[in-house]
């Protein structure tokens, strides 16, 4: 009797796993000497990207302007932002004061 509850009870767990599943992750681009660090970042659907800036002073933004949607609040040194991505393809950047910081992030 007690061999086939461990078996049941083992094939209830494995069934109870999900397969094929892979966690969702946290990716960090930095923000520092007036640059997006690294520039541009290959993600998973469903993974989130934290713009963090790491600058002395002023502030900075995401962009997402080539896809219409609002700017980010501004970010002032130690302060963050956030984006969770579910849309693969390539997805451009700027940073609205400084439109010469670009970024890029590749969702597969």
């Amino acid at each position: 009797m007690k061999g086939t509850t461990m078996r049941r009870l083992s094939i209830a767990l494995l069934f109870a796993l999900p397969f094929g599943t892979a966690t969702a992750e946290t990716v960090e681009v930095r923000i520092e000497k007036y640059k997006f660090v690294p520039e541009e970042i290959k993600i998973k659907a469903g993974d989130t990207v934290v713009w963090k800036s790491y600058e002395k002073r002023g502030y900075h933004t995401v962009w997402f302007k080539e896809r219409g949607l609002p700017e980010s609040e501004p970010m002032f040194p130690d302060e963050s932002w956030q984006m969770k991505f579910e849309t693969q393809g390539e997805h451009p950047y700027v940073c609205g004061p400084h439109p010469e910081m670009t970024g890029r992030v590749i969702v597969e």
